[in-house]
């Protein structure tokens, strides 16, 4: 679900003072909850992927929401940067050569147990440069009409080609380097043509990625069966094998109807019982 298309965006740079002081709150309340051994580890805490005691990570790291292609929902801040950020702040996040746009959503201490949680360690994390100003979230509402305006000429295009392609999204790069389509398929599919006239019409590199339907489901977002949101989307950070024996061992199969999840796969939570 793309939400950036949902955002109200400023009319002025984001606030110097902090807008979120109630999240601050509540998380100073799960931290002591957590220090004082209230709460349990459990899935929300994501221990399920647990296999590794690790250090905690000493970088100052924070926990984003980014529609582009950053390869992970972590991003480092620097010693050299000196803004502040909150939750819900814009940010423009470098990653080798690329750039993108963000929304800040955790940070903290927070950030550091879920991380040593995943035990998530030192390795390589895109770097937040500065907080987005008002020219960025112009760029970046241009790149929304154009991204819409790109779905459009996509599927004209497709129908022409007579290629069996299911469009799933559409993505500017940040700083408009390329442009990616992401679709499903049955099969692999010819589109050297399709991305030559895509590339002519847009002026910029054309990426074209197939995705399988648990992807899909993973960018288009929602709720399950349980009201929650996807567990793909709210913290799992790849998908796991599941078979019908994870139904089978927790005295499930005679449900197996009901175990299905939206992208009509077995749901990704039936590996939450089993020993790692």
């Amino acid at each position: 679900m793309n939400n950036f298309k949902n955002i109200k965006y400023f009319e002025k740079e984001n606030s110097i003072e902090n807008p979120n002081s109630h999240q601050l709150t509540l998380e100073n309340i799960i931290l002591n909850n957590l220090h004082n051994n209230q709460i349990k580890h459990g899935c929300c805490n994501c221990e399920i992927q647990n296999k590794y005691e690790v250090p905690p990570d000493p970088r100052n790291i924070i926990e984003i929401t980014c529609n582009g292609l950053l390869p992970t929902n972590f991003v480092e801040i620097p010693e050299s940067f000196e803004q502040k950020i909150y939750p819900d702040d814009f940010i423009i996040v470098q990653n080798e050569e690329s750039y993108e746009i963000a929304q800040v959503k955790l940070l903290g201490e927070l950030v550091r147990i879920k991380r040593q949680n995943l035990s998530l360690f030192n390795e390589p994390l895109p770097i937040i440069l500065r907080k987005a100003n008002n020219e960025d979230l112009t760029k970046i509402r241009n790149n929304i009409l154009d991204e819409e305006r790109a779905e459009s000429v996509f599927k004209q295009l497709i129908a022409k080609h007579n290629l069996e392609m299911k469009l799933i999204n559409t993505h500017f790069q940040f700083d408009r380097k390329k442009l990616f389509f992401f679709y499903t398929a049955d099969g692999r599919v010819d589109f050297r043509e399709l991305a030559k006239e895509l590339a002519a019409e847009f002026k910029t590199r054309i990426e074209l990625r197939q995705i399988g339907v648990r992807d899909e489901a993973k960018k288009l977002g929602g709720l399950g069966s349980c009201g929650r949101e996807f567990c793909c989307i709210s913290f799992l950070n790849n998908f796991r094998k599941i078979s019908t024996q994870l139904a089978t061992e927790q005295n499930l199969a005679s449900n197996i109807n009901k175990l299905t999840g939206p992208c009509n796969k077995l749901k990704c939570c039936l590996s939450f019982e089993t020993d790692i």
